[in-house]
């Protein structure tokens, strides 16, 4: 898999991660066909059951939005990235290559603090990343967000959303304050839930908080927020 990383060893690492998602690809499109059918995914899609299903499984961010983050970050030169889903680490080799790089050509020290709730996804992306050469600029905290991201350490300059959508907005309001001016915030499938994101993108898109936001429509969409003060 070629990618914006220019990184061969990285890239071996997203490539053999994207093999293996496939191979799960078929399972999913069932469970998911079966629950369309059942008429119980049109307004709930984090049920319990539906989070049991996941717990073993691929929840990335496509390729070509983790391009998008990998430059976004890149272009504010982000030192303190904050991932609230890491899963196995696919999005996470794609943020941390952006920290090296940035650490690389402007020297000092950069972190990506990912949240995971599944301690067995924690395990296999941290292996990932130390497969990937990235695993010494990312910390994986294993624990639910709300309290795992209460204090990260510094200003944020990067967060990414990518989820337990009932708990992203809690998680927002936990970092929000923590986020630095300028600071890019993106969030995964709000066009595509439209319904269950409404209170989240109704805080980002409301100036009054601090936020100018928009919506980019592809693949569920990918709101991007950018924190004005």
């Amino acid at each position: 898999m070629k990618t914006v990383l220019c990184d061969a060893r990285a890239d071996a690492v997203l490539d053999r991660l994207d093999q293996e998602a496939r191979t799960q690809s078929s399972e999913m499109r069932r469970y998911y066909d079966a629950k369309k059918q059942q008429a119980k995914r049109t307004t709930d899609p984090d049920s319990p059951d539906d989070m049991a299903f996941v717990r073993d499984k691929f929840v990335a961010l496509d390729p070509e939005k983790c391009d998008l983050c990998y430059m976004l970050c890149r272009s504010i030169k982000a030192r303190r990235v904050v991932e609230f889903g890491t899963s196995f680490g696919v999005s996470t080799i794609y943020l941390a290559a952006a920290v090296r790089d940035t650490v690389r050509e402007n020297s000092g020290n950069g972190i990506v603090i990912g949240t995971e709730i599944e301690p067995t996804k924690a395990t296999v992306a941290n292996a990932n990343l130390a497969e990937a050469g990235l695993g010494t600029f990312v910390e994986i905290r294993v624990g639910d967000a709300r309290q795992t991201l209460k204090d990260v350490g510094g200003p944020v300059d990067f967060l990414l959303l990518d989820s337990w959508i009932p708990l992203v907005r809690p998680v927002m309001d936990v970092v929000a304050p923590q986020l630095r001016p300028g600071a890019i915030v993106v969030c995964d499938n709000v066009q595509m839930y439209e319904h269950e994101y409404a209170d989240y993108t109704a805080f980002v898109r409301n100036p009054k908080n601090g936020f100018r936001s928009v919506l980019l429509s592809h693949e569920g969409g990918l709101e991007i927020s950018v924190k004005l003060d």
